[in-house]
């Protein structure tokens, strides 16, 4: 199994890539959510100029940020940057598109710019918005035509992995693995705990509590009042509806998966940390690699949070045996 890491674009994350690379993490994936975080593009390019073996991509593309186009151009220019080591994913939009206010894309949509992404890639010519376009950049500008770049599909209900398993390298998830993929990369939160520590350390609330928060923040935004079933998740929708429904989604996704914001902060407690989040001691998350191997997956994704992030990838990459 491949040992990988996905962090949030910040002032700090070049030196976690870098310090990721020396710890024998495979890839460095970057979130791509405009609304949160500085731009997806120009933090991997920064991480590829200091770095030289791990792999670089954006996790996940959502199709309508950018024209295909433009895409793809930032896909060749990342790997003219670093040859062979570029990847990307590409699905609906979960925070991406709901801290615009916006639903998640259809999946017919994501599958026509999947296609149109890999022909010009190719150096095909594709009609998109019925005009011809191509990649035209000169020999030296980008990386040179055909592209082979692998794509991932993140997703996890049917009509997203028919879409992966027709049009994709392989596919990305979060909570369970998918089987019968080649390429299975699952999304890892959660904090090694110290020997003798408690998962309701402030050290452990600290570094795991974004992970626990956005679980609360997806289910609110998939299911409504389904939260209520969780604990303190009544309480906690009354604070969010309290927010006119207009400006609702800039107050939900406030600090997503960076920090714990107060209306959020009273979710947290060690019980549904180590139910909902990848937080235990060594051993234990070592088990959880172990299932994760048997279930499906191919890469872990660790996403590594709060005030200390070299303590948590050190700590992971121990844990895993790198």
């Amino acid at each position: 199994m491949e040992i990988s890491c996905a962090f949030a674009p910040g002032p700090n994350v070049v030196e976690h890539v870098v310090l990721a690379e020396e710890l024998g993490y495979r890839r460095a994936w970057i979130y791509d959510s405009p609304a949160l975080y500085p731009d997806v593009w120009v933090t991997l390019a920064q991480a590829a100029m200091r770095t030289r073996r791990i792999g670089l991509g954006p996790g996940v593309l959502v199709p309508s940020f950018r024209h295909v186009l433009a895409q793809a151009a930032a896909i060749a220019t990342l790997e003219q940057l670093a040859p062979g080591r570029t990847v990307a994913a590409i699905g609906t939009g979960f925070t991406g598109r709901m801290a615009l206010g916006q639903r998640p894309l259809p999946w017919s949509f994501v599958a026509t710019y999947i296609r149109q992404l890999r022909a010009l890639l190719r150096g095909e010519t594709v009609e998109v918005d019925g005009a011809a376009v191509k990649m035209l950049q000169p020999t030296g500008f980008v990386s040179p035509r055909p592209i082979s770049v692998p794509i991932v599909v993140a997703a996890n209900g049917p009509k997203g992995l028919q879409v992966a398993r027709d049009l994709g390298d392989g596919v990305m998830c979060v909570a369970r693995p998918q089987p019968g993929f080649r390429w299975c990369a699952l999304l890892a939160f959660g904090t090694v705990l110290d020997p003798g520590e408690e998962a309701g350390s402030a050290r452990a609330l600290a570094a795991a509590g974004p992970a626990l928060t956005v679980v609360y923040h997806g289910i609110y935004e998939t299911g409504g009042a389904a939260v209520d079933g969780f604990p303190g998740g009544a309480q906690w929708r009354a604070a969010v509806e309290a927010v006119p429904k207009p400006v609702r989604h800039l107050a939900l996704h406030d600090l997503h998966l960076v920090d714990v914001n107060e209306r959020d902060r009273p979710l947290l407690n060690a019980e549904m940390l180590k139910a909902m989040t990848w937080t235990g001691t060594e051993a234990e998350l070592r088990t959880r690699l172990d299932d994760a191997r048997a279930d499906g997956a191919t890469e872990i994704m660790y996403a590594p949070m709060g005030p200390d992030m070299p303590r948590e990838l050190t700590a992971f990459a121990r844990m895993a045996g790198l």
